[in-house]
């Protein structure tokens, strides 16, 4: 299996992984520059830089990358002592530049009214890939979202088991009515969506978030919900909310302070009359 081809396929899958390669190399060493070791987020590799005790430093540096999603440098110094008791007949240098592999954020957009429009528009620029869903095609079409990564013109409930939801998902609700609302976020809270937002008045929200609660959804599912959705800068316009909740959705990629509240969390802390958070 090529290296390549294994990259795009776990990119395709949201699937993380670190690909490390031979930069530099000076004397003799067990492989080449250029060689290439692709490790997954399960822990397998693909493709080797030299065996022994180099790859598996480069393994557990890999590991490392993945999880903090930062580049690690890497430099193995083979004495001829060191590649003795590891079996390399070498005495070389070399550099290994370990690279994390992230898949690009994908913003799942249930709805295809004005503000989806815009919502899809802006994502797309933010580095995110779109996908469009509606039970209407005359709105869930490419005419309206040409730069949609994917389009769905069908019931919510048939397209559900199609989407591929992980850590790197973001999950926005903007559908014509409150039905609709609750038929996507009684599914969505039961994702690995990093990002679940809904559209509307904090009194909406209270009102879905209460009625799910009543039909046994749990407490800790609920609390995962940013709504209103967006950073409070008083958007108007479908572009302003559009740029708040894009910004929202890039706080929460890169773990800002900001992005972390839920109108959820503000109902149940009320209740216990403890501080609103913001």
């Amino acid at each position: 299996m090529d290296v390549y081809d294994e990259i795009l396929r776990l990119r395709r899958l949201g699937q993380k992984s670190a690909i490390a390669t031979i930069v530099q190399v000076r004397g003799s060493i067990p492989s080449y520059e250029s060689a290439k070791l692709l490790v997954r987020e399960d822990g397998s590799m693909l493709g080797t830089v030299g065996g022994g005790c180099v790859e598996a430093e480069v393994w557990n540096a890999a590991r490392e990358v993945i999880e903090t999603e930062k580049p690690k440098h890497l430099t193995f110094n083979l004495g001829q002592d060191a590649a003795y008791d590891n079996g390399l007949i070498c005495g070389g240098q070399l550099d290994i530049f370990v690279e994390p592999v992230i898949p690009p954020p994908r913003a799942f957009i249930f709805g295809a009214g004005h503000i989806s429009k815009s919502l899809s528009k802006v994502a797309s620029l933010a580095g995110f890939a779109t996908n469009i869903i509606d039970n209407r095609d005359t709105f869930a079409n490419r005419g309206r979202f040409p730069e949609a990564d994917e389009i769905f013109a069908e019931e919510y409930e048939d397209v559900f088991p199609k989407l591929v939801i992980h850590e790197t998902s973001y999950i926005i609700i903007v559908t014509r009515g409150h039905r609709d609302d609750m038929r996507v976020l009684r599914w969505a809270v039961g994702t690995q969506a990093r990002y679940i937002a809904m559209i509307g008045s904090k009194r909406k929200v209270i009102g879905v978030v209460k009625e799910l609660e009543k039909e046994g959804v749990a407490r800790s599912l609920l609390e995962r919900i940013f709504a209103p959705m967006g950073l409070e800068i008083g958007a108007i316009s479908p572009e302003e909310i559009a740029i708040s909740v894009v910004a929202e959705m890039i706080a929460a990629r890169r773990n800002a302070d900001s992005a972390w509240r839920s109108v959820s969390k503000s109902v149940f802390a009320n209740e216990s009359r403890s501080t609103v958070l913001k």
